[in-house]
C-alpha cells in the first residue's frame, strides 16, 4: 500500500486548483446537490403559495428557514446526503429526504407530501444542471473570457500602428500591423461571446414522460402547463414545453459547442503569439526567480501559451463529446447523460485554466519594435504586389504598354531577396506615369500597411 494520503486524480483538483476554484462552487457534486435542494424547496413553496391541494402559504420566516437549507448548504448537509444515499442508492431521493427532515424540524410535517410532488428525478436534475451551469458560466468562465478579450483589445489599440511583416504560408507577405492582427482575434471572440451570453437555458417540469400524467390525475382542473412554465421561469430559466422524461439537452449542446469554438479561436491566438515570440516580435518579461530551463539559463519559455494550448485541447475534447452525446437519449429516457454531465466541470475547468494562462501570458510580453523594423527592412520584395498592381492600373489608364505585369515582378522577386536599391532601380525604369512612379518610389515595407491601423477602429 502507498504511504500517500488520498490524492486528487485530476490536476484541476490538484496542481491547478486555485485557477478553477470558482467552478467547484457550482459544478461539483455538492454544488449540484445544493441546486437540487433549491429546486425541491422552491417547488414546495410554489405549491403552498398557490394553495394547491388545500395547503396554505408559509410565513416569511418559514420560507426563509426552508430556503436556508440551500443558502447555507455546507459540509453537514453534504455528509447527511451521503448517509441518506447509502440507504436510498438514489441521489435525488436522498435530497428529497433531506428536505423532509428540514420540514419535520420546522414542524411542517403536514406539507411533507408536497416534497418532490409529481416530480420525476429528471425534473429536479435538469433544472439543477441549468442553474449550476448557467451560474458557472456567468460567474466564473465569462468574466475570465471577457478579461482576456479586454486585454487583447487594449493591446490591439496599443499596437495599431506597429507595422510588421505578415507571413502567409510561413513566408514573407504583405505587411500588416500587430494591432490589426490582434484585433482580428478580438472580433472573432466577441462574436462567440455574444452567442454564449445570448443563449437560452431551458428547463422542463412535466413528469415521468413529459405528459403531466400524474399531475392531471391529482388535479384535473389545474392548468399544469401554465404552472410548470411559471415555476421554471421563476428560477430564471426558459421553459421547454415538449420533452420526454428528460429536457433534451439541446441548449447544453449549443453552449458547449460555442465554448469549444471559443477554445479553438484562443488556441489559434496562442499558436500565433508563440510564433511571434519565436520570431522576436514579442519579448517575454522574465518573472523574478522563475526558471525557463533546467539546463539553459538564458531561456524564458512561452509556457503560459503552451499550457493554454494543451488545456484548450482537453477542454474541447470533453465539451465536444458532451455536445455530441447529450442530444441523444434512447426513447423516452436512458441514463447515459447521468455520468457524462458530471464532467461538465472538467470541460469548463480546462478552458478556464487556459484563459487564466492566456491572461497572465499577455501580461508578460512586450513588443520589440526594432525586431519588427529589421524584419521589414530585410524583405523589400513584399512590395512586388504593390508594384504590379500599380502597373496594371497604369496599363488600364493608357499610361503604360507593359504586358503581363505579374510575370514581370515574378521574374524579379520570386525566391529572391531584393533590396531597396534594386527596387528603386527597377521602378525608375518602368514605363508608367510619373505620379504612380513617385508613389512607388516613396513606398517602404513599413509603410505598405494599407488601412491596417484604421481597421482596429471596427472593434
Amino acid at each position: 500500500m502507498s504511504a500517500l494520503p488520498p490524492q486528487p486524480l485530476s490536476p484541476l483538483d490538484g496542481r491547478y486548483r486555485s485557477a478553477v476554484l470558482g467552478l467547484g462552487d457550482h459544478l461539483s457534486e455538492a454544488g449540484l446537490n445544493r441546486a437540487r435542494v433549491q429546486v425541491e424547496v422552491d417547488w414546495l413553496i410554489y405549491l403552498t403559495e398557490h394553495r394547491m391541494f388545500g395547503s396554505s402559504p408559509l410565513t416569511g420566516e418559514q420560507k426563509a428557514a426552508l430556503r436556508a437549507l440551500a443558502d447555507d448548504f455546507g459540509q453537514p448537509e453534504i455528509d447527511r446526503l451521503a448517509e441518506l444515499e447509502a440507504t436510498t442508492r438514489h441521489d435525488v431521493k436522498a435530497v428529497e429526504y433531506l428536505v423532509r427532515e428540514r420540514l419535520h424540524a420546522l414542524g411542517l410535517d403536514h406539507i411533507a407530501e408536497l416534497t418532490h410532488f409529481a416530480a420525476t428525478s429528471e425534473d429536479i436534475n435538469n433544472l439543477s444542471y441549468a442553474l449550476t451551469v448557467s451560474a458557472a458560466v456567468r460567474e466564473s468562465w465569462l468574466p475570465k473570457f471577457r478579461a482576456v478579450i479586454g486585454e487583447l483589445r487594449a493591446q490591439a489599440k496599443q499596437y495599431r500602428d506597429d507595422a510588421m511583416l505578415a507571413r502567409t504560408h510561413g513566408q514573407p507577405a504583405t505587411p500588416t500591423t500587430m494591432g490589426k492582427e490582434l484585433a482580428v482575434f478580438v472580433h472573432r471572440l466577441e462574436r462567440v461571446r455574444e452567442q454564449i451570453e445570448g443563449g437560452v437555458h431551458l428547463g422542463k417540469f412535466s413528469g415521468a414522460t413529459g405528459t403531466f400524467a400524474a399531475h392531471l390525475v391529482a388535479d384535473p382542473d389545474a392548468d399544469w402547463p401554465r404552472i410548470s412554465r411559471e415555476f421554471v421561469e421563476s428560477l430564471g430559466l426558459d421553459w421547454n414545453p415538449l420533452t420526454t422524461q428528460i429536457e433534451s439537452h439541446d441548449w447544453q449542446a449549443e453552449l458547449y459547442s460555442r465554448i469549444s469554438h471559443a477554445n479553438r479561436i484562443l488556441h489559434n491566438l496562442c499558436t500565433d503569439i508563440w510564433t511571434y515570440i519565436s520570431l522576436g516580435y514579442f519579448r517575454q518579461v522574465p518573472e523574478p526567480g522563475a526558471t525557463g530551463s533546467s539546463t539553459m539559463p538564458h531561456k524564458v519559455n512561452p509556457i503560459r501559451f503552451e499550457n493554454a494550448e494543451a488545456n484548450l485541447e482537453l477542454s474541447s475534447a470533453v465539451l465536444d463529446s458532451l455536445a455530441a452525446t447529450l442530444v441523444t437519449s434512447r426513447l423516452q429516457r436512458d441514463l447515459t447523460d447521468s455520468t457524462t454531465q458530471r464532467n461538465i466541470g472538467v470541460g469548463l475547468g480546462h478552458s478556464l485554466l487556459a484563459l487564466d494562462n492566456i491572461e497572465r501570458g499577455l501580461g508578460q510580453i512586450a513588443i520589440d519594435r526594432q525586431a519588427l523594423a529589421d524584419d521589414l527592412d530585410a524583405n523589400w520584395e513584399v512590395l512586388a504586389e504593390a508594384i504590379q498592381t500599380v502597373i496594371r492600373a497604369e496599363v488600364t489608364a493608357g499610361r503604360s504598354t507593359i504586358t503581363d505585369p505579374y510575370a514581370l515582378l515574378k521574374e524579379l522577386t520570386r525566391g529572391k531577396r531584393v533590396d531597396h536599391a534594386a527596387l528603386t532601380e527597377f521602378v525608375n525604369g518602368l514605363e508608367i506615369g510619373q505620379a504612380a512612379k513617385n508613389r512607388l518610389l516613396a513606398l517602404t515595407p513599413a509603410g505598405y500597411i494599407g488601412l491596417a491601423s484604421e481597421l482596429v477602429d471596427y472593434l
